[in-house]
């Protein structure tokens, strides 16, 4: 049977890589992966014991591979083997003398962590690819990576009925990560899986919840033409009991709290993050971009979701309140639509649009305060939860970029960011987020101005510094995300260049970076380099490029065996 690694490490994401010919002693697909270890070097080891002694010392120039079917594949891989770390030590802290582990930098640079992808824990119970995960949660801990981030969905484990919750596949991989030495950021995931960028698999709302959304279609986001969203329950019914006796709010505090009763011994030590979901994916905006069905494609301007019954009931009472009764009838009706440009649409218009007039700030101050009051909820029921338990609390922002460089910034407008050339919408999120001890994290940071179509008036660069101020202005922490699976060194080095902080600068470094995506692509030899070098340079800033990527090209090297082991062990499992 043929030993297939690609296929193994690709099934992580549902896509294993295509077969390869080739011959030789190891398999094609293999050589496709990775190219031999250079034979001749020494690896130092270092293994810390519980007791707090180092027994360091290198490995022999030449020895027998212990595992018998690597050391029949790859003869020049018998010292790279001799450092492969099994559980045991993994649990006691390895830490390779070249700085694979990093154990002992706390403090220094910016902790990286990688996102683990979206259908780590399967409907019902379980994980999904279990073997090829561990191996590629150790590769990931040898590279010097802090931990992972993991999705903890609402539609998984209160997906029976209403506070019966099924924890098992989260209680795998926490325990996993706990042995193997990552931290995890958990997201509370109220939102639907489907529909937006990067999502690969499709995970609904509990059906519990989408039964009564069918019952009541109120409960869903609405634009002006009645096309319903059902990503994530409306905002405006957010205090009302309209889920089998419940209140959203509610639902979503009594699962943040059956998650803080079970993983109660891991919290602060383990699981190091919350981030608390807040609208469609997990972002605290509408969902006034959807891609489902095409209904947007990039760089349309989205539309305003406030014409379900609720959300239209709160308009017209703040109509009311204005003296303009008028006012209350609903959202702008010539705001163009899903695809438009701004300058298609009256209401978003450079000169004379609707958006800088009396109704326009009326409009859009009552739009983007109730994303803020929702914003408060939540965070509010969050921070009661997990008060004392030693984690931090983060909210995500989208990073809506496109047509950022015209007056109105139609797309964020829409999205619920009341930012615009003449007012500040990140401010008040950053001040909401402060009175909470939350951290912001914002998305983009991989991007430049020039990489984004001219024509779009795209200025990501603008974007995060204007974010960044805010945050910090607000005392607010900052951490980031990339948008968009990257593997390049350019959008490594805007990402270390925006996260960390030179000499004289005058701003604050990122609290974390939480790399987009776990899959088969970052395993690949040339984008497992990059990322590599990636992370020590996240982690050691300041320090010369050239020597972090010398070191780096080590644990390349270190984690082949980690990669094969995975292999082997699927194979046979």
């Amino acid at each position: 049977m043929a030993l297939n690694i690609t296929g193994q490490i690709g099934s992580l994401c549902g896509s294993p890589f295509p077969e390869q010919s080739g011959g030789g002693d190891q398999p094609a697909a293999v050589s496709a992966l990775w190219k031999p270890v250079a034979a001749g070097g020494n690896l130092r080891c270092r293994i810390r014991q519980p007791g707090g002694q180092d027994l360091d010392s290198l490995t022999p120039p030449v020895s027998p591979c212990r595992s018998p079917v690597l050391g029949a594949l790859r003869p020049d891989l018998t010292m790279a083997c001799q450092a492969l770390m099994t559980d045991a030590a993994v649990e006691e802290g390895v830490e390779l003398e070249h700085g694979g582990l990093g154990t002992g930098d706390k403090g220094k640079g910016v902790p990286v962590f990688v996102m683990l992808p979206l259908d780590t824990v399967k409907p019902g119970g379980g994980m999904n690819r279990r073997k090829a995960m561990v191996a590629s949660l150790k590769a990931l801990k040898t590279a010097g990576v802090e931990g992972v981030m993991v999705d903890v969905w609402w539609g998984i484990v209160e997906r029976e009925r209403p506070e019966v919750y099924d924890w098992s596949g989260y209680d795998d991989l926490m325990e996993m990560a706990r042995r193997i030495g990552l931290k995890v950021q958990a997201v509370m995931s109220f939102h639907k899986c489907g529909g937006n960028v990067g999502d690969s698999c499709t995970i609904p709302l509990p059906p519990w919840a989408v039964e009564e959304m069918e019952k009541d279609p109120g409960l869903s986001y609405t634009d002006q033409w009645g096309r319903r969203n059902y990503e994530y329950i409306s905002l405006g019914c957010d205090t009302i009991p309209v889920l089998k006796g419940r209140t959203p709010v509610q639902c979503y505090a009594d699962f943040m709290r059956a998650f803080r009763d079970r993983f109660a011994s891991l919290l602060g030590s383990t699981i190091v993050e919350i981030q608390v979901g807040m609208g469609p994916a997990g972002e605290l905006r509408y969902p006034s971009y959807p891609e489902l069905h095409g209904t947007w494609k990039f760089p349309g301007i989205g539309a305003f979701q406030c014409n379900d019954r609720y959300m239209l009931a709160s308009l017209r009472a703040a109509a009311e309140s204005a003296g303009h009764p008028e006012w209350g009838n609903g959202g702008p009706t010539d705001a163009g639509g899903y695809n438009s440009w701004p300058e298609d649409a009256p209401f978003f218009r450079r000169e004379n649009g609707g958006w800088d007039g009396d109704y326009g700030q009326f409009f859009l101050s009552w739009y983007s305060g109730l994303l803020l009051d929702h914003g408060e909820r939540v965070l509010s029921a969050a921070t009661a939860v997990f008060a004392g338990t030693g984690v931090k609390i983060s909210v995500k922002v989208a990073g809506i970029h496109w047509h950022y460089g015209t007056r109105s910034h139609a797309p964020e407008l829409t999205a619920g960011y009341y930012n615009t050339r003449f007012h500040d919408g990140y401010k008040p999120i950053a001040e909401m987020l402060g009175r909470h001890g939350a951290v912001l994290n914002f998305t983009c940071v991989e991007m430049k101005n020039f990489e984004q179509p001219e024509e779009a008036m795209c200025r990501p660069e603008e974007l995060v510094r204007q974010v960044a101020a805010a945050a910090m202005g607000a005392g607010v922490g900052l951490a980031g995300e990339n948008a968009l699976p990257r593997y390049d060194e350019a959008a490594h080095d805007q990402i270390v260049k925006t996260a960390t902080v030179a000499e004289g600068e005058e701003r604050e470094k990122m609290e974390a970076f939480t790399y987009l995506r776990m899959g088969p692509d970052l395993f690949r030899e040339d984008n497992w380099r990059k990322f590599v070098g990636f992370v020590k340079s996240m982690r050691e800033e300041g320090r010369c490029r050239e020597i972090v990527e010398r070191e780096a090209e080590s644990f390349v090297h270190a984690t082949v065996p980690l990669v094969q082991e995975a292999a082997v062990a699927l194979m046979s499992g």
